[in-house]
């Protein structure tokens, strides 16, 4: 018997319910044949800032991670009567949703959003609009130099480093 999870759960990563005992096939028969499992879907994206939110202690938190939003991440900022009084507080409620991390803090609200610097608040709606518009935090860039092409990683990292 399956059991039927919603999509919060889903994108979540909850554990898929296991079956008590593995079936067995009988002698002379091959195996249970069923379709073959799916590598669940890259949910969450590390980050680093280019400036990092400074705390009230003075700590300097420049490393977190991303979510991909849901529907209902998209669409309860509509009601807010903050983003209603001025559309352009859109992003710092969106924003708020979907940080899962950043430095040592687990709870990211909108009062810390509305404190991060503006370059830092520029990156990361680019990186909400990448990783919920095309899955991946990837950009394909050619050298002005040498007109060679690669790709880089925009969540952040030093350059050199894997």
């Amino acid at each position: 018997m399956r059991r039927k999870i919603g999509l919060e759960e889903l994108l979540e990563g909850a554990p898929a319910p296991q079956n008590p005992a593995p079936q067995q096939a009988a002698p002379g028969q091959a195996g249970p044949a069923g379709p073959p499992r799916r590598q669940s879907p890259h949910t969450e994206f590390e980050f680093e800032l280019p400036l990092g939110y400074v705390d009230d202690e003075g700590t300097v938190h420049r490393h977190g991670a991303m979510r991909l939003a849901t529907a209902r991440d998209e669409l309860m900022p509509q009601i807010d009567l903050r983003v209603k009084e001025n559309p352009a507080y859109l992003s710092v409620v969106l924003l708020s949703h979907v940080i899962t991390r950043l430095g040592d803090l687990t709870e990211v609200h909108t009062g810390i959003v509305e404190r991060m610097y503006a370059t830092d608040v520029a990156f990361l709606q680019d990186l909400y609009q990448r990783i919920n518009s095309e899955g991946h935090t990837r950009a394909a860039v050619t050298c002005p130099h040498c007109d060679g092409a690669f790709e880089v990683d925009l969540a952040g990292g030093r350059l050199g480093e894997s």
